[in-house]
């Protein structure tokens, strides 16, 4: 039975971009089922696999994961050959720990920026609260690309599930023209320039569905 992922919005869901990214840089086939974080009937649907009644999602036979780190986590012990971890110790706990502390901070950052695919490039200032999370994004980026990134443009050498939590800030970072140093403006190329990419931002562009808590223009609504 192939894995279902249950997804929101592709235009505005990060945590939803997370595991789809993973599974399809890393070839792995799934089923993907789309539900607008508006739709009426959401939670019921969600409901069906996700206990917590958010995206994302992941079936597998009788096996439900939900949150974007444990499902990576789950694909990375199913799927070794993915090697969604680094091979070696320490880099594997480096990428575990950036991970994490993507997946549990940087609050003020998301909502601030929030991730809008269909958005024209157009810089936002970033307020006092934003600004040293991007500083750490930043550092955190380039820190990694120089210590462990010898063998691929990525964060580790090849695109790994430390990749896969931070897609959602590299669009974040794209959309509102925020300023990052070279290393990490290599490494958003490098991101951007995945056929995955292409494809998941193809997605959202086709979607009919617009939700002004994302839109920072709003009542405004820019599109590309």
């Amino acid at each position: 039975m192939a894995l279902l992922l249950l997804i929101g919005n592709k235009n505005y869901s990060s945590w939803s971009l997370r595991p789809w990214i993973a599974l399809k840089v890393a070839g792995i086939a799934f089923a993907e089922q789309v539900i607008s974080l508006d739709a009426a009937d959401f939670k019921e649907r969600v409901h069906k696999i996700s206990a917590a009644g958010k995206v994302p999602a992941l079936a597998d036979g009788e096996t439900q994961v939900w949150e974007s780190l444990a499902i990576l986590e789950y694909l990375a012990e199913k799927f070794p050959q993915a090697r969604l971890w680094p091979a070696e110790a320490s880099a594997r706990a480096h990428a575990r720990a950036i991970a994490a502390e993507m997946h549990a901070g940087f609050t003020p950052l998301r909502r601030h920026l929030p991730m809008n695919i269909r958005r024209p490039v157009k810089r936002r200032e970033p307020n006092a609260e934003v600004v040293p999370h991007i500083s750490r994004i930043d550092a955190m980026w380039a820190d990694c690309r120089t210590r462990f990134g010898e063998a691929g443009p990525f964060l580790f050498g090849a695109f790994g599930a430390a990749d896969a939590m931070y897609a959602p800030v590299v669009s974040r970072f794209h959309t509102y023209e925020v300023d990052v140093g070279p290393l990490s403006r290599a490494y958003m190329e490098a991101v951007m320039g995945l056929p995955a990419w292409a494809e998941w931002c193809a997605g959202a562009l086709a979607e009919p569905w617009v939700l002004p808590s994302d839109e920072v223009d709003w009542p405004t609504v820019l599109r590309v």
